[in-house]
């Protein structure tokens, strides 16, 4: 027997605001993916210290069409546009 009250809110979910992407099944940046999960792991999951790799991996997503093509100042690169 269910029980449902008339005052609980109906969950309706909301997508995401770049929409989904499509996983990588051919493996094209899973070298890079890699890298980035082993840097996590080697600096105790302090981001900060693997944004270039996180840069590259972004870019292998983008030149392999498996995400849309972004400006890097909207990645939050923007400090390292300005640099190169």
């Amino acid at each position: 027997m269910t029980t449902y009250t008339f005052t609980q809110k109906t969950f309706k979910p909301i997508p995401p605001e770049k929409g989904s992407f499509p996983l990588d099944h051919e493996g094209f940046c899973k070298v890079l993916m890699l890298k980035y999960m082993r840097c996590l792991y080697e600096n105790k999951n302090e981001n900060t210290l693997c944004r270039s790799i996180a840069k590259e991996y972004l870019g292998c997503r983008m030149d392999n069409e498996l995400m849309a093509q972004e400006d890097w100042s909207t990645l939050g690169y923007a400090d390292q546009v300005k640099e190169t």
